[in-house]
């Protein structure tokens, strides 16, 4: 967000152009560091001079191997709580995953995965209220995730590409634990007992997934099938938008590989 003005950014900007480092900029014209790197990163995006090489090799396109475990991670996150973007003025699309600071584990195994599954673009974080938006700029954003379109997710077709599946069947726990971690969350219901005549409190945990879109809570629910997880759907306002996974032996599974939110 440009809360300086544009003449400020215009100069930090010719200030950068002619060689100052962001630092200098920065005290210069009396603004945060952070925001000229910010600045900064996004002029490199819009003229398609981001670090690292000019075009990096794409998975789809030019054969790179590509991390299966961070793409299946990465592939849950963005079906979440993710969009790819392509702003007016930018050369190069950009994909951004919103993650809530009261979770800085979820931010941190996002941010790896991205560069993992993104070896040679620059991944920056940007603050947000409340949270910070993990984003890269890829020329290829299109090829690793097609499932991109106009509207809302839920109000389109998701589909996982054959060449995605495979990688989602080869490594399902980290597609889950990519949707648990956008969408989802491990929470302690409770409930009372009578035992010998006296109402005790009775706990038990619970993995919730909540998504508007039939398609993304369909590729959930396939995959707990798959691991041998059973689970239920709990309507509201006859609306089934969440997938709940209570059984015991169940959520002792989503616990070994899912965990809650950190």
């Amino acid at each position: 967000m440009n809360t300086h003005g544009t003449d400020v950014r215009r100069k930090a900007l010719s200030l950068l152009h002619g060689g100052a480092g962001n630092a200098a900029v920065a005290r210069a014209l009396g603004i945060p560091p952070g925001t000229v790197a910010y600045w900064k990163h996004l002029d490199n995006a819009e003229r398609g001079t981001c670090p690292g090489k000019h075009d990096p090799p794409c998975p789809r396109c030019h054969g790179r191997e590509l991390t299966g475990s961070a793409y299946s991670y990465l592939l849950g996150l963005y079906l979440g709580d993710g969009h790819v973007s392509h702003y007016s003025g930018h050369r190069v699309p950009n994909l951004m995953i919103t993650c809530a600071d009261a979770w800085p584990g979820l931010t941190r195994d996002c941010e790896e995965a991205m560069r993992a599954v993104f070896p040679d673009n620059a991944v920056c974080l940007v603050r947000r209220t409340g949270c910070h938006n993990v984003k890269v700029y890829s020329k290829h954003l299109h090829c690793l995730f097609p499932q991109h379109g106009p509207g809302k997710k839920h109000e389109r077709t998701i589909a996982l590409a054959p060449w995605q599946q495979a990688i989602v069947d080869a490594h399902p726990w980290c597609f889950v634990r990519g949707l648990i971690h956008s969408d989802g969350c491990r929470i302690t219901n409770w409930t009372t007992r009578l035992v010998g005549g006296e109402r005790k409190r009775y706990e038990y945990p619970r993995y919730l997934f909540a998504n508007k879109s039939d398609d993304i809570r369909g590729l959930y629910a396939a995959t707990l099938d798959q691991l041998g997880v059973e689970w239920t759907v709990l309507a509201r306002d006859n609306a089934p938008f969440t997938v709940s996974v209570a059984r015991k032996a169940s959520v002792a599974l989503m616990d070994l590989h899912v965990g809650p939110k950190y």
